[in-house]
């Protein structure tokens, strides 16, 4: 990507992808590229549950990502990382946020998809989830304190919400290609629309400050991005999931978060 006088100072595309079996093991991929003034930096990140320990792993180096025909192909080489969406229901997007800067724009590529990651000589294959965010705003310049974020995705069915509290605040959801008012939502139950799901057996995934989670991985980041950004608080969770929707009740697997900004 070459910058123009037409470009925004600051581009962040970042793709967020899952896979969850049918024991509960999951993993997870994230691959982000970013564009700051004269800077251009790649970067993934691989997290992987098996039981109930979870591992992460991140590297600056390039990563190859192809989405075409309804598939999503991901190569990460510095992580020994392949992964593979098929989607199984039509994308949904929205703009997030916007001002005279910027904007944070949602496409949520595969709401519920067959998907398979390989982790080195460890393979994940079940139900998985897709999505890419598009922000030509700094996210330390974001006006938001607080992000809860999560899908869940069974065999027929798939929810997905964002509740952006600060000083602008939006939240929604969308159950399938349906969009439905998010009503409320908390670590364990969410009720948006004619729709309740309730989370349970909750397993963390990724606990604490980004800082303690993200900078071990790639120290070269502090050098980088202000402080403040590494104050982030990220708890991240998978969980079984039970919804009530439509006059029927579908069990799944949810993975959730809160994200915190700190001063």
């Amino acid at each position: 990507m070459s910058a123009t006088s037409s470009d925004p100072p600051f581009c962040l595309t970042k793709w967020y992808m899952d896979c969850v079996d049918d024991a509960g093991d999951a993993a997870i991929l994230y691959c982000a590229e970013m564009r700051w003034r004269s800077l251009h930096l790649s970067y993934g990140n691989v997290v992987s549950m098996d039981g109930v320990a979870a591992q992460s792993r991140t590297s600056l180096r390039r990563f190859r990502l192809v989405e075409e025909d309804r598939q999503i192909s991901v190569e990460l080489p510095g992580l020994k990382v392949t992964g593979k969406w098929n989607a199984g229901s039509e994308s949904v997007e929205r703009t997030v946020y916007e001002d005279s800067n910027g904007y944070v724009h949602w496409k949520c590529v595969q709401p519920r998809s067959s998907a398979t990651i390989r982790i080195g000589d460890r393979m994940v294959a079940g139900l998985g989830y897709a999505e890419c965010l598009t922000m030509t705003l700094p996210p330390w310049q974001l006006p938001m304190r607080e992000l809860r974020w999560g899908r869940f995705v069974s065999a027929e069915d798939s929810l997905v919400w964002i509740d952006w509290q600060g000083p602008f605040s939006t939240s929604f959801a969308f159950h399938n290609e349906c969009k439905l008012d998010l009503h409320s939502v908390s670590e364990s139950e969410l009720t948006a629309g004619g729709a309740t799901l309730r989370m349970k057996e909750s397993i963390p995934i990724r606990m604490g400050r980004l800082s303690e989670t993200v900078l071990p991985g790639a120290p070269g980041l502090a050098r980088i991005f202000p402080h403040s950004i590494f104050n982030i608080d990220e708890r991240k969770w998978r969980s079984r999931g039970v919804l009530d929707v439509d006059d029927r009740r579908v069990e799944g697997w949810v993975i959730h978060e809160v994200v915190r900004w700190n001063p």
